[in-house]
């Protein structure tokens, strides 16, 4: 494995030395119970500070992914001991893998658009730069339960000519070397107006669950502005939380 950063990357160097961790604790070595590199040696080998190193060990120490002790050192926890803290989050095409739902895409709609003063704002840029606009309305294979519209920052690189029947974010990381890193999500609840109502092939007025997401790189730049519009008797937003 390379233990290179690029110290002239726009990616912040704890992120960078975070994804290289990750990467190492997925070899068999280090599944299997070896240490890892000392902190000083990797540090000085990763020209950073054992500060910005610690910052991302402490990371993966929160996520549960790894176990530091004090006098031994920081190895793999084990699969039993991997902590319910971690943050990872699904695409919805992987999420509906993981519950066993097949989906059929409806609709498929992609064009360039000025976007609401809303998304310009998200994406830091000026409200008469076009942005690439993904429409789709997904569901079950007997009928639709979810319209998206998604907004991508120019800087991604997505052309449109992709293709969008493949899963997003596999996209974004395999043809443009973008990682979705970061997900942040807003959960609303309102009523079918005429348009919504139509998609869903429900009533005006029917419950409807509003999900936005936020998405961004390893830089922490914004990528994605994502609008969801779920029928609420389709669909079941479940969080669990634990007290430590």
């Amino acid at each position: 494995m390379d233990f290179k950063i690029n110290h002239k990357s726009p990616v912040p160097l704890h992120v960078q030395a975070e994804l290289l961790l990750r990467r190492l604790i997925e070899s068999p070595e280090y599944q299997e119970g070896k240490l890892l590199p000392n902190e000083v040696d990797l540090a000085k080998r990763l020209a950073i500070s054992r500060a910005t190193l610690r910052q991302a060990i402490n990371k993966l120490v929160f996520e549960g992914l790894l176990i530091r002790k004090k006098g031994v050192g920081t190895k793999v926890a084990s699969i039993q001991s991997i902590s319910s803290k971690s943050k990872n989050w699904l695409s919805f095409s992987q999420e509906m893998e993981t519950r066993g739902i097949p989906i059929k895409n409806f609709e498929l709609h992609i064009s360039w658009v000025i976007p609401d003063q809303k998304v310009a704002n998200f994406f830091e840029i000026k409200g008469n730069q076009k942005v690439l606009q993904l429409v789709r309305l997904r569901g079950r294979p007997e009928g639709p339960f979810v319209y998206f519209r998604s907004y991508f920052h120019p800087r991604v690189g997505l052309t449109g000519d992709e293709d969008f029947t493949r899963p997003l974010y596999e996209i974004l990381e395999k043809e443009h070397q973008v990682i979705a890193y970061i997900s942040k999500e807003e959960i609303s609840a309102l009523l079918a107006d005429e348009f919504i109502a139509q998609k869903l092939e429900t009533d005006i007025g029917s419950p409807i669950l509003c999900r936005k997401r936020f998405v961004y790189d390893v830089a922490e730049r914004p990528i994605e502005y994502n609008l969801g519009y779920y029928k609420a008797d389709s669909f079941v937003y479940t969080v669990e939380s634990r007290r430590e």
